[in-house]
């Protein structure tokens, strides 16, 4: 059984992505370093789950795309 994310955590940057994915529990399930095309993705395979990222030029398009992807931002 696959565990459930229920949050991912996104550090922003012009190429390259850190995202953090963080279990029910708060344990981190992985911490990985994510292209844009990658992170796209994942956002779009990913079953919906709470989305935290900072406050940057690009966060308002990253936080657009999870939501269309029905994820909370």
């Amino acid at each position: 059984m696959a565990t459930k994310i229920s949050m991912l955590a996104i550090d922003l940057a012009k190429g390259s992505f850190q995202v953090c994915a963080v279990g029910p529990d708060g344990t981190v399930l992985y911490n990985r370093a994510l292209s844009r095309t990658r992170l796209a993705a994942l956002l779009a395979e990913q079953p919906t789950c709470i989305v935290a990222m900072e406050a940057c030029a690009t966060s308002h398009h990253w936080g657009r795309v999870a939501q269309r992807h029905g994820h909370e931002v």
